[in-house]
């Protein structure tokens, strides 16, 4: 595993913690999408089924069970236990507009047309466009709690890291796999308008704390 790959691995980490963190610090869920949560889920629980069927390494598999226990425990979070404090009325992006569409382009482009490649291919579309209902929620509130910037920040950060990733083992391993490049591309471009954003509210912040000469 080369540094880049593993540096991207780290900044999703931090990005489910700093989520969870806040969830449960809070007892709130105020300006988390329930419905980019729910497709998380499915993101991790349709890539990672062949948990039970095959095995990489330890590494391999501790990330995919912490992926799929902390993906499902937030749902969980978000729409039985602190369903109080979730925004619905703010929170409305239709779904079913990103889920039908990778389902639909899974079938017809991917690497081999078995079940367990087409849910992998599923996952990998679905995850790159995972995020809009949460951009489309900050978008209709016009404003996103600290916490909530820096965990979009680190996750964007994992897919940008990803792509530094393939760039790195195309040239040394000679390895592409144009379905997964051009779909972390698509998550990336997605969250460029919120790094421009988050950058210059933290230059803002950091002015804000200088002390006067």
């Amino acid at each position: 595993m080369n540094i880049f790959r593993l540096s991207a691995d780290m900044a999703h980490l931090v990005a489910i913690a700093v989520l969870l963190a806040k969830i449960w610090k809070t007892r709130s869920c105020e300006g988390i999408s329930g419905r980019s949560q729910m497709l998380f889920a499915l993101v991790f629980v349709s890539r990672y089924l062949d948990l039970f069927t095959s095995f990489y390494s330890l590494y391999n598999t501790a990330m995919k069970v912490f992926f799929l226990a902390t993906s499902i425990g937030t749902v969980y979070l978000m729409w039985i236990k602190f369903k109080a404090t979730y925004d619905r009325n703010n929170d409305s992006l239709r779904v079913e507009f990103l889920v039908i569409p990778c389902a639909i382009l899974a079938l017809l482009i991917n690497h081999e047309f078995t079940v367990m490649e087409i849910l992998w291919t599923f996952s990998i579309y679905l995850e790159s466009v995972a995020i809009m209902p949460q951009l489309f929620m900050l978008s209709r509130t016009g404003n996103a709690e600290t916490i909530t910037a820096h965990y979009l920040f680190a996750l964007g950060s994992y897919r940008a890291l990803y792509i530094v990733n393939w760039i790195y083992r195309y040239y040394t391993e000679n390895f592409f796999d144009p379905i997964a490049v051009v779909a972390g591309i698509v998550q990336t471009v997605l969250y460029a308008d919120f790094f421009y954003l988050y950058v210059t509210r933290v230059l803002q912040s950091n002015r804000q704390f200088e002390m006067p000469a």
